[in-house]
């Protein structure tokens, strides 16, 4: 038996931990612990819940399992987009397709049950044959419960919280364990969705805006004309003959673009970089730092890293018969403003100012001196840089009064057009 005081200490926790913002794992261990104090004798606890993620469908935590198993852990997509040719992704899905299709939380959904609760048998293995894992641990009851919103509460796929519920006990659960656990696990359900709804407002606010700028507009920077003004290395970058080769192949734009950016991105976000806007083929970031010159050397360890990372991903994919193609980068360092610009209700979470004119004029000026990386005299001129670049010339840049003289890396670490 549950004491009744015990049940409604344990959702006054769950509402208190829920409105402190408590991460998933934490309210589903300190509900399991709270739990089996109360009598209830649970050994083993799943949740499942659905996510807006660019890559995953969801996140799984687990109580009482082996703990060279991971407690949380996010996985792939159940169902994929129509038209997708990533093979490693497809062979994923398949796997996980299969699983998902002769699990117990599968059936509900087809029947429309909101609890499903099987003793652990070599019947009901045969039933479900997940159970195969839990009666191989000890467990002797399971119990299934999908919490369903309402239609104006889903979000994307999110529409319900997954759990369920093993005993090792030898009776299992009785129906006061039972009963107790309905009464429960929809406040549990409550907590988690709203750590669930604060996890993927941060995920999606970095997807689209970039790190420092998804921080930014989450503190409450998101007063129109709010914005600072930052001193910071300016990186524009684009991709060579783009043009030609979505003329010449129109279908392998996508992959194309997913690929360079992956390499790209992930070299400037690696050296300390944001990412603000991704323009078709061109990429602007910034880097920041404790002063001017740290961030021109973290802006040029990014060049450096991208440019390798492009050359191994042209190997692949030359291999693959697919178009290659290699990065134009202007680098640039001045003062930008950087905060909300736009109109009442559509804000872009930005920088602008004359620096970041220049460098996507500096970025243009690749194809004509034939450089994958040309910087400014603003860059060049802090610190050490000058001993590292050799000058170009000097060019007059569209919408610049004054010509500027450009600069590249010397020939002992020249990067060379691809």
């Amino acid at each position: 038996m549950v004491a009744e005081d015990e049940i409604g200490a344990l959702n006054a926790w769950l509402a208190k931990a829920g409105l402190r913002g408590e991460a998933e794992a934490t309210l589903v261990n300190g509900f399991c612990e709270r739990a089996v104090a109360a009598g209830v004798p649970i050994s083993r606890a799943l949740l499942l819940v659905d996510t807006l993620h660019p890559i995953y469908e969801g996140r799984l935590v687990r109580w009482g399992y082996d703990l060279s198993e991971p407690a949380v852990r996010d996985y792939g997509r159940t169902h994929l987009p129509e038209g997708t040719a990533d093979r490693h992704l497809l062979a994923e899905q398949s796997e996980l397709v299969a699983r998902w299709r002769a699990s117990p939380f599968f059936r509900m959904l087809q029947t429309g049950e909101s609890w499903l609760r099987r003793r652990v048998t070599t019947e009901s293995e045969a039933e479900f044959p997940v159970l195969q894992d839990y009666r191989a641990a000890g467990m002797t009851d399971y119990l299934a419960i999908i919490s369903r919103f309402a239609p104006e509460g889903v979000i994307g796929e999110m529409e319900c919280i997954y759990s369920s519920w093993a005993s090792a006990s030898a009776d299992g659960f009785t129906d006061a364990h039972l009963a107790a656990l309905k009464r429960v696990v929809p406040t549990l359900a409550l907590a988690i969705k709203a750590a669930a709804l604060a996890r993927m407002t941060a995920t999606l606010m970095e997807t689209y805006l970039g790190r420092d700028a998804a921080r930014r507009v989450l503190s409450g920077r998101i007063m129109r004309g709010v914005a600072d003004r930052i001193d910071a290395v300016i990186w524009f970058s684009d991709l060579r003959s783009f043009t030609r080769i979505t003329d010449t192949a129109p279908e392998q734009i996508i992959s194309l673009l997913n690929d360079y950016a992956d390499v790209i991105v992930s070299a400037i976000h690696a050296k300390g970089g944001d990412v603000l806007k991704l323009i078709g083929d061109g990429i602007l970031a910034i880097f920041t730092g404790a002063d001017r010159a740290q961030a021109c050397e973290s802006a040029l360890a990014a060049a450096t890293t991208a440019r390798s990372k492009v050359a191994a991903l042209n190997e692949r994919r030359a291999r693959e018969g697919l178009p290659v193609t290699d990065m134009y980068l202007g680098l640039h360092a001045g003062e930008v403003f950087y905060g909300n610009i736009g109109s009442t209700d559509r804000l872009d979470f930005t920088v602008l100012g004359p620096a970041v004119n220049e460098t996507s004029r500096i970025a243009a000026m690749c194809r004509s001196v034939e450089q994958p990386l040309l910087v400014s005299e603003a860059f060049a001129n802090v610190g050490c840089m000058r001993s590292r670049l050799v000058s170009v010339g000097r060019y007059a840049l569209r919408g610049v009064a004054q010509p500027q003289e450009l600069f590249t890396l010397d020939s002992a670490g020249r990067l060379e057009p691809g």
